[in-house]
């Protein structure tokens, strides 16, 4: 098994390759983005991981950035190649943000409210993580 050298690496991309988001092109999401890391020569500074669901369906095809914590939403090939450019540049795609985690869990305007691990519905503010 290979073990990468992640030594430069800044940015980390989970990209979800479940059911909802395979028929919302995660495959062609998946390789748009490790495309462009390529063509930008950034493969030493961000690397990809690909996912099983992870629990946002109806926000298809997710894509989080870490160490920053930020799932983005509604990824197409398109954007995710803009994912790219934008966190090679050490910004985001704010318009596609649902959530991210900064120093706690913090709204960013959208509803988030779910399930917790047991499935109970959760309001918002309840189960939040803190620093």
């Amino acid at each position: 098994m290979t073990t990468w050298n992640l030594q430069e690496t800044f940015c980390h991309f989970l990209i979800c390759n479940g059911g909802s988001c395979m028929k919302r092109q995660a495959e062609e999401v998946t390789e748009a983005i490790r495309d462009e890391i390529i063509l930008r020569g950034a493969d030493r500074q961000i690397h990809t991981t690909r996912t099983r669901c992870n629990g946002r369906c109806s926000d298809a095809c997710v894509v989080i950035a870490y160490p920053e914590g930020i799932w983005y939403k509604d990824i197409t090939p398109e954007l995710g190649r803009e994912l790219v450019r934008r966190h090679a540049a050490r910004s985001r795609l704010k318009e596609r943000i649902v959530y991210s985690f900064e120093q706690r869990f913090v709204a960013t305007g959208i509803s988030v409210a779910g399930q917790d691990k047991q499935g109970r519905g959760l309001s918002w503010g309840e189960g939040e993580c803190s620093s």
